[in-house]
């Protein structure tokens, strides 16, 4: 689980919302038919600019950026090295029996891959394909979020000028100008509150996870297919740790 955007989320609105409590005057912000404008007409224009199936997945995708386990670099490349090992001593079939300890799916389909006799070349297309379509559907999600992250804050500014037009009509009440801009004005608070510390943040930190996990991936089919090549585990090694900066390269050093 990433604390970090759960901490962010809840910082983030305690700030705003301790600032709106010691100026005074709480209530002027709570406004529904202005939350209604903004959030209402934003969650309508995502759903005409994507499918209902895109749309409705959207859940998914916020929790791929609240709970979301990527092996660590060391523990794929001490695994790879030991199963490198195995399949060096007691052959491919012997590494049938290690494949209940792997937690990883993607993992377990290329080890089942490998156990079950297909070549290098057949491990890579197969896997290859799978990390391509997870790039596409971690791409539209990242799109969804940008896109509410856009349209809140325009559907704010929507709401201001509904709430100026309606102002505007009542210029014969000079006492009714200021509440009326006060309510004017909170759609647009609305929309950039809502954009900036909830949609564009979690679109950026679903582009990080999905960049990580790709990465992941691909450390996953090197080395799966490189046992299936018979290479010694000193090349795995030197293999997977090319996916690593060179600075860390001793920190995910495995042990042969």
């Amino acid at each position: 689980m990433d604390i970090a955007t759960i901490v962010g989320v809840i910082l983030g609105f305690l700030v705003v919302v301790s600032a709106i409590v010691v100026g005074g005057g709480w209530q002027s912000f709570v406004h529904i038919p202005s939350l209604a404008i903004t959030i209402g007409g934003m969650l309508c224009a995502t759903l005409i600019h994507f499918s209902l199936p895109q749309f409705l997945g959207i859940f998914s995708v916020v929790k791929k950026t609240i709970v979301t386990k990527i092996p660590s670099p060391s523990e794929l490349i001490q695994n790879m090295v030991n199963f490198a090992a195995i399949n060096r001593r007691d052959g491919a079939l012997a590494l049938e029996q290690e494949i209940p300890k792997i937690s990883d799916l993607f993992f377990v389909k290329g080890m089942q891959m490998l156990v079950d006799g297909q070549d290098s070349e057949a491990i890579r297309d197969l896997m290859s394909l799978e990390i391509d379509n997870l790039r596409d559907r971690h791409s539209t999600g990242k799109k969804i979020l940008e896109f509410m992250g856009a349209a809140a804050p325009a559907f704010g500014m929507v709401g201001t000028l509904i709430g100026l037009v309606q102002m505007l009509k009542n210029l014969s009440s000079p006492d009714q100008i200021g509440a009326g801009m006060a309510v004017a004005l909170l759609t647009t608070f609305y929309g950039a509150f809502s954009a900036n510390l909830i949609f564009i943040p979690l679109a950026g930190k679903l582009g990080i996870y999905s960049k990580a996990e790709a990465i992941s991936m691909e450390m996953i089919v090197e080395g799966v297919c490189a046992i299936a090549q018979g290479d010694n585990p000193t090349t795995i090694r030197e293999k997977m740790q090319a996916f690593v900066s060179q600075s860390r390269r001793e920190e995910v050093k495995a042990n042969i």
